[in-house]
């Protein structure tokens, strides 16, 4: 910085300084003046004739003494910034002003120009003109903050993009937060998501739904499969929410199969309380046991409900003809009435129940090998009644073959079979022991008077008492006897002094078990 800024210029006008400034200032402003006019003599002479003008601005008000102190020449180490004036570009300054204009602002500061004291006198101290104070006072001088015209730039780039003071560089908003507070955010959020979680969990306001929507729980359905059946249906919201609170209830074994009638949009509560409850029943369920004859069937179906005749809907069927089997003198359906359970719909007549036994008999007997029992001149309906007899006779799965055995063997040699079971059948006494006149009742049942096979079945024989009539065990036994040392045990004997001993031991324990039969299956 030169020496000419070394002090106040204003605190004393007489200083050689401050009349030099002022006189290189008059000396700027006259040769603008030269120059303008030469510029508007130039240009009025190429204008066209002038329109009529504007009415001329107001005069601006008069220069004061800080104006025209910043009109002097900046540092050397300051560049002109916003083409302010120089003593280089003097001519630039007057260009930045319409002529008019600059006219109006040099004869504006013209009569503020002070006489030029004599060169030869010596500048004495004087107190500062009126002029200066009353500039001074009308316009308050602004504090050097170092900042520019246009404020402190961090300030206004912060204006810009909406920052404040703080933390600079960290940001607001909901990333801001989660820089400085990462731990607090992430444990509202995960808050938020359990209550939301046990809020569709728990459903506290959810209804019981609306509407009816039929849903059949087949047997032995897992969990997920009834969740997913409900969540197909429509009934519940979630298959994963409903098995969850399933576990939490406690009740994943207490799901019921079968029928039920549920709504659109249940609670996870209602719809579990429901399939905990046994269904109600939609269908008859009956249940014939291998060996029973007719009649005895008769008895449990008249129990389970079932309307109709079971005897007399079981003597024919069109479903059905013995006569396809062999059995041409058949009186009725013995033995083609399949022992099994079945289910009815409510109220359904009794024929019904024969038509599902006799269609489920058909479908069974086509897996049967008839083979063997062919080559020994058997037909089926031969086989079905050595099954019926199989089937009462023989106490234990094992033995099954072997009392077929024995049956094969017995008309092979022409001997009348002896099996009791035929002769309950032909007296209906299927419990208490046979008397002397029911074993030797005149019927063709009576396999002790009568040889060979009886007129027919004797009751509804099992799938495997048929697959053992069909395929009898080879061996050479013609007798059989209860074993008292056993649980349903048969002895089965050869020759007929076998057959003596055995029958001898087995009454020897009848007679200590105080006249009932003997049996191991107590113990």
């Amino acid at each position: 910085m030169s020496d000419d800024w070394s002090g106040d210029p204003f605190a004393n006008p007489d200083d050689p300084a401050a009349r030099e400034r002022e006189q290189r200032r008059l000396e700027r402003e006259e040769k603008r003046r030269q120059r303008d006019a030469k510029k508007s003599e130039k240009e009025a002479a190429k204008a066209p004739p002038p329109e009529p003008k504007a009415p001329p601005e107001p005069p601006k008000p008069p220069r004061t003494p800080e104006q025209e102190f910043w009109d002097e020449d900046p540092p050397a180490e300051k560049e002109p910034t916003e083409k302010e004036p120089t003593e280089k570009e003097p001519a630039k300054a007057g260009e930045d002003l319409p002529p008019p204009a600059a006219a109006a602002a040099a004869a504006a500061a013209a009569p503020q120009a002070a006489p030029e004291p004599p060169p030869t006198a010596a500048p004495e101290p004087v107190t500062p003109e009126p002029a200066v104070e009353q500039s001074w006072e009308h316009e308050a001088p602004e504090e050097d903050w170092g900042f520019d015209d246009e404020g402190d730039p961090a300030m206004a780039e912060a204006a810009r993009h909406g920052r404040r003071g703080g933390r600079g560089g960290e940001g607001g908003g909901f990333f801001g937060a989660l820089r400085r507070h990462p731990f607090r955010i992430i444990a509202v959020i995960f808050a938020l998501i359990v209550v939301w979680f046990l809020y569709a969990l728990f459903q506290p306001f959810h209804g019981d739904g609306s509407g009816k929507v039929k849903v059949t729980i087949p047997k032995g359905s897992s969990v997920s499969e009834v969740g997913d059946l409900l969540g197909e249906k429509g009934v519940i919201d979630s298959s994963a929410l409903f098995q969850i609170r399933v576990t939490l209830d406690g009740k994943r074994s207490d799901l019921y199969a079968g029928h039920f009638t549920l709504a659109h949009g249940m609670s996870y509560s209602a719809a579990i309380d429901a399939l905990s409850t046994a269904p109600v029943k939609r269908v008859t369920s009956v249940t014939i046991p291998e060996g029973y004859s007719r009649p005895q069937a008769a008895e449990l179906v008249e129990e389970d409900g079932v309307p109709g005749s079971y005897t007399k809907a079981t003597v024919k069927s069109k479903y059905l003809k013995p006569a396809e089997y062999g059995g041409k003198g058949a009186k009725n359906l013995e033995g083609f009435l399949f022992p099994d359970t079945f289910e009815l719909k409510p109220k359904a007549p009794v024929a019904d129940l024969v038509q599902l036994q006799l269609q489920d008999f058909k479908k069974r007997i086509k897996g049967v090998d008839m083979k063997y029992a062919k080559s020994k001149n058997l037909t089926v309906y031969d086989v079905l009644t050595i099954a019926s007899m199989v089937e009462r006779e023989a106490g234990v799965a094992k033995q099954r073959k072997l009392v077929a055995s024995v049956i094969y063997n017995r008309l092979h040699e022409g001997m009348p079979l002896g099996i009791d079971a035929t002769i309950r059948f032909a007296t209906g006494n299927y419990s208490k022991p046979l008397t002397e006149s029911q074993l030797a009742v005149d019927s063709p049942y009576n396999t002790r008077t009568n040889s060979g096979l009886p007129p027919g079945p004797i009751n509804s024989p099992g799938l495997a008492a048929i697959e053992a009539a069909a395929h009898p065990a080879k061996t050479d036994y013609l007798f059989y006897v209860n074993n008292p040392d056993s649980c349903n045990e048969l002895t089965f004997a050869k020759t007929e002094a076998e057959f003596e001993a055995a029958v001898r031991k087995y009454e020897t324990a009848r007679e200590k078990a105080g006249g009932n039969a003997p049996s191991t299956c107590g113990e």
